[in-house]
């Protein structure tokens, strides 16, 4: 159905009390209720005749306001007041750019608030994307508390579904784990009390590092493997989700940040709107195949850019290398081992500004190169050097800290920087910027523009090294949580404009490694930084899931060989970047020429590869890694299936091991062992239904290809 429909219109559709809307990937089926209020009740696949009872499903919208709250109490977020009073007013649809979008307008003649449910899907995706506007369309102000961006009920029962989470800890990212959702929310015999179960579980992000502590993510599979849901938040501060039962079924409520868990809270004045984080959940037949449309979605919502198709080889100057000592000595024998090395862009990490004796870590802000560090040309010889070797020259900048022994601490006005009760705060020696406030803005632009511009910098390492919980309370901030929210989204603004002035500009986001690797800064910046983490054994398990939350085009993986490594370390280090972004590091100037033609081997293999990397999809034939697994795997399906990639890590166990790839099941298939280049043993056998990999050694790693017989 196309144009606008009101609840007139609607009593021929479908019967008196029904519509839908979809795609031939997505259909969504929407029922009134006897109160007037909206409700999905059935989200799937087209051919997918699973559906949800009216009893079951949630109103389309929830919120809590002062004066306003729950129907009942509890951890859950369903049942509030407004819930069941937010009534269908019209709806409309639209297909612009390849999506599909409907707008579903809701009124309370109570309060006057108008809400407008905002769904829309990419064209062939099973993928819904939803979030919610607000507008005080009463007399009176409104003090909203909470508000949903996507519901969902009239899933299978607690009893039928195992709940996915991913803990992320600095260092140990991506460390998904999995239980029954039955372990949560408890079997009380509902028909017994009449009442649905209070329990929830329910998971929160806080603070400015988003996924500090879990993933913004989460998913479901069906314990017999008929259907899965994956969901991301997409918020750059708090976030929520909760699952809990309802009527037999099971709940699904996606929301930013919240009153209770994160000090969020805005007033509406009449008039006045507020827009929820968008959320999204995708629809598959098992987990590989939800985290697949997932990533698919990724690549729709994203800030276009030429990274996403060039990926360009990235060195790095900092892990387990120069570690935030850069000086120009040091710097130009990288530069030419990174050259020889293959690499396109060469990045000068933390240190550069650094020409203070009592240390940087709270003098930043100025972003001044130190003539103490390079004393012959300065900085700009430095980045002179790396064009010279074909390379693009890149900057690290930490933009929302000023150290508090920084001169910018005192230049801009006390309102540019976090506060709470009108004093400024204060984290590990630094003060936050307030990108709301112009002058803060203004630094950054100023700041930038010179590094991009008069520099001619083509890549910015921005790096964030410190978290604020709950946020931030500037004159108008109605509660800190707020006011957080409001930078962080500024943030993604100001950094938007960046781009805007820079095209060509690459930008690669990074938090203490993925402490903000949340879906609204993925679709801004061009990378992500997966990991910090500096061991080589401990890396993989991460590389291998981080395709869970971005794209492997956009995952920055570290490879830093080591002169001191042996061939089989130094293989296994490089090989675990070959399917994400290779992030290049290392004393390569150091190395003798086969340690050399080692590292120029695997990069040369990813040069050969990289243009599939683009469009593949993830999945993982040995289930989703777990931290301290002794065999990992992580593969990649070109569209079409017409080509396979694989990555196998044996860190211990069995030196041989049977790996099933189930949609290659029954192909006559080619097997080629790209990196290393002289495998060990064996290597890979394709016995029609799987691979069978052999390993002698450990640590060892194997990239595979699997292509159809020429």
């Amino acid at each position: 159905m196309t144009g606008t429909a009101d609840a007139a219109h609607m009593a021929s559709n479908q019967g008196q009390h029904e519509f839908t809307w979809g795609h031939e990937a997505l259909d969504a089926r929407f029922s009134l209720a006897p109160d007037g209020a909206p409700r999905l009740v059935r989200l799937a696949h087209p051919g997918d005749e699973h559906g949800a009872a009216a009893q079951s499903a949630l109103p389309l919208v929830e919120l809590t306001a002062f004066g306003h709250g729950s129907g009942w109490s509890g951890p859950r977020f369903t049942g509030t007041a407004f819930g069941s009073r937010l009534a269908h007013r019209a709806h409309h649809t639209s297909s612009r750019n390849g999506w599909e979008r409907l707008t579903v307008e809701l009124h309370d003649p109570d309060t006057g608030l108008t809400a407008f449910a905002e769904l829309s899907s990419p064209a062939g995706l099973p993928v819904l994307r939803s979030r919610v506007r607000l507008r005080n369309d009463g007399r009176a102000p409104l003090v909203v508390q909470s508000v949903s961006s996507l519901l969902l009920g009239g899933l299978p029962a607690p009893d039928a579904l195992d709940v996915h989470r991913a803990r992320n800890d600095w260092l140990a990212e991506c460390r998904w784990y999995a239980e029954p959702l039955r372990a949560s929310v408890a079997d009380i015999n509902t028909d017994v009390h009449e009442h649905d179960s209070r329990a929830a579980l329910a998971l929160t992000g806080r603070g400015s590092w988003p996924t500090d502590g879990h993933l913004a993510m989460g998913a479901l599979t069906e314990r017999d493997g008929g259907r899965a849901w994956a969901w991301q938040v997409e918020s750059p501060a708090g976030w929520r989700w909760d699952l809990g039962e309802r009527a037999h079924g099971t709940y699904l409520a996606l929301n930013g940040p919240t009153d209770a868990e994160h000090q969020w809270r805005i007033r509406l004045a009449p008039g006045e709107e507020f827009t929820t984080v968008p959320a999204a959940l995708a629809l598959g037949p098992d987990l590989d195949t939800a985290f697949g449309a997932l990533t698919s979605y990724r690549r729709a919502v994203r800030r276009p850019h030429p990274d996403h198709t060039a990926l360009p080889v990235v060195f790095n100057d900092y892990m387990n290398t120069l570690m935030g000592d850069p000086t120009t000595a040091k710097l130009l024998p990288l530069i030419d081992a990174a050259a020889d090395a293959g690499a396109e862009y060469f990045c000068i990490d933390s240190g550069w500004y650094d020409d203070d004796t009592r240390g940087w870590w709270d003098s930043v802000g100025a972003w001044q190169p130190s003539p103490r560090r390079f004393p012959d040309g300065g900085l700009e010889a430095v980045l002179d050097r790396i064009r010279e070797r074909g390379m693009v020259p890149g900057l690290w900048l930490e933009p929302e800290v000023v150290g508090v022994r920084s001169p910018v601490a005192a230049e801009l006005p006390p309102e540019a920087f976090f506060q709470r009760d009108g004093v400024r705060l204060t984290e590990q020696g630094r003060h936050q910027l307030d990108l709301r406030h112009p002058a803060a803005r203004a630094h950054l632009d100023k700041t930038v523009d010179r590094i991009a511009g008069d520099w001619g910098v083509g890549y910015l390492k921005l790096d964030y090294n410190i978290v604020v919980d709950p946020g931030t309370q500037a004159p108008g901030d109605l509660a800190p949580g707020a006011g957080l929210l409001g930078h962080a989204e500024a943030y993604l603004d100001w950094l938007s404009g960046v781009l805007d002035r820079h095209p060509g500009l690459v930008v690669e986001n990074c938090a203490s490694g993925g402490m903000r690797m949340d879906g609204a800064t993925l679709a801004v910046a061009q990378l992500q930084s997966t990991s910090d983490q500096q061991d080589p054994l401990r890396y993989p398990p991460i590389a291998a899931a981080a395709p869970t939350v971005v794209p492997p085009e956009q995952g920055a993986v570290w490879a830093y060989p080591q002169p001191e490594y042996d061939d089989g370390l130094i293989t296994w280090t490089l090989g675990g970047a070959l399917l994400g972004r290779i992030h290049l590091s290392g004393h390569l100037d150091r190395m003798p020429d086969h340690q050399r033609a080692l590292v120029r081997d695997a990069v040369d293999i990813y040069k050969s590869i990289r243009g599939d990397l683009a469009g593949a999809l993830p999945f993982w034939p040995l289930g989703l890694p777990g931290w301290t697994d002794e065999w990992l795997a992580l593969g990649l399906r070109t569209p079409g299936d017409v080509t396979t990639y694989l990555s196998v890590w044996r860190r211990g166990g069995p030196a041989e091991l049977r790996i099933p790839v189930r949609h290659l099941a029954g192909r006559a298939l080619r097997v080629d062992v790209l990196h290393p280049a002289a495998p060990d043993a064996d290597g890979a056998v394709w016995d029609g239904e799987g691979l069978t990999v052999s390993l002698p050694r450990t640590p060892a790693v194997l990239l595979i290809r699997l292509g159809q017989q020429q």
